[in-house]
């Protein structure tokens, strides 16, 4: 449950940190495919683990999105 919480806030602090560079349309279609991914859950037996693992796809492409490529750690 906890790594659900973690992808959850990293998904809509990404989100918020790159409201000032994305336009509205980007921001809207990171929401569609976040509401998409959680509207399927419900038909899947193992739902929410595959949703765990589609926001933590969505919050890789955030990152490339928000930050024009991958961080660097040093």
């Amino acid at each position: 449950m906890f790594p659900l919480i973690i992808a959850h806030f990293l998904f809509w602090a990404l989100l918020l940190i790159g409201a000032s560079e994305m336009g509205w349309r980007s921001r809207m279609i990171y929401v569609v495919l976040w509401l998409i991914g959680y509207a399927a859950t419900s038909w899947l037996t193992t739902g929410s683990l595959i949703f765990l693992s589609y926001v933590a796809l969505l919050d890789i492409a955030l990152v490339f999105h928000v930050f024009q490529g991958d961080i660097q750690l040093r």
